[in-house]
């Protein structure tokens, strides 16, 4: 692309361009995404700043390289196929809120963190109202964070861990990296997800994974209510978050 025809390209247009030549990893250094996009450095890094600014954007304060950030994997693993997993999952959402009374709440994976991108409140007067559309969480922090983690491949989690276990330490004092040991381990032996009075006291959560047509997990649907509805349900909440998670996974079975 020639220099002149970048020049006429709105800043939507230039945005996207540089998003697109970053699905390419072996262009990942400033001179490279800019010959790539026919953009002068100084555009170019106007613009990739501000992609790292909103997470669309990662730069190795090491290497100097980009790579593509959260919030791009995050749409990615919102859709499956072509199917919204918000869509196919939200039946599942309704059921369980209206069957149980409680929080029960959709989360995926992006990078290091989990993002709600679900939720729907039951009838039970006191709601789980501490995590909200949006919010975002280090892996394993809730029981439907724990579930993507618990669900992801050994060398994947030995990957992130450094940089979760450092957010544990930092913003989570009553869970360390050995109590999350603890809870991945109890999570394999279980099949489900419990965890209790580590994110809010007296609140605890149950989940389960949602996983893809490759088998990786994809999202998690999760529970939230007092510590006493999740210990005295444990078993009949595991189930029904188990054949809900096996529903959404059949929207992208083939027919």
């Amino acid at each position: 692309m020639s220099r002149h025809t970048a020049s006429s390209l709105t800043a939507t247009q230039k945005t996207c361009r540089i998003l697109a030549v970053l699905s390419d990893p072996r262009v990942n250094r400033l001179t490279d995404i800019a010959d790539r996009t026919g953009l002068d450095r100084s555009t170019a890094l106007r613009i990739l700043k501000e992609l790292e600014g909103e997470g669309f954007v990662e730069r190795d304060p090491v290497s100097k390289v980009y790579v593509l950030g959260p919030q791009v994997y995050a749409m990615h693993h919102a859709m499956v196929h072509g199917i919204s997993v918000r869509d196919a999952a939200r039946a599942s959402l309704i059921r369980l809120s209206r069957r149980f009374g409680d929080t029960v709440i959709l989360s995926v994976p992006t990078g290091c963190e989990s993002i709600c991108v679900d939720l729907c409140f039951g009838d039970y007067p006191i709601r789980a109202n501490y995590l909200d559309v949006g919010s975002r969480r280090p892996l394993g922090v809730g029981a439907g964070s724990l579930a993507l983690l618990a669900d992801m491949a050994s060398e994947e989690v030995a990957a992130i861990r450094q940089a979760v276990d450092a957010e544990l330490l930092r913003r989570y004092p009553r869970y360390s990296p050995a109590r999350l040991d603890e809870e991945l381990a109890l999570a394999h032996r279980r099949g489900h997800v419990m965890l209790l009075d580590v994110v809010v006291e007296k609140m605890g959560g149950l989940g389960v994974a949602v996983r893809g047509p490759d088998r990786r997990p994809i999202a998690a649907l999760s529970i939230a209510a007092l510590t006493e509805r999740i210990e005295g349900r444990e078993s009949e909440l595991a189930e029904a978050l188990a054949r809900e998670a096996r529903d959404i996974e059949h929207a992208w079975m083939p027919a």
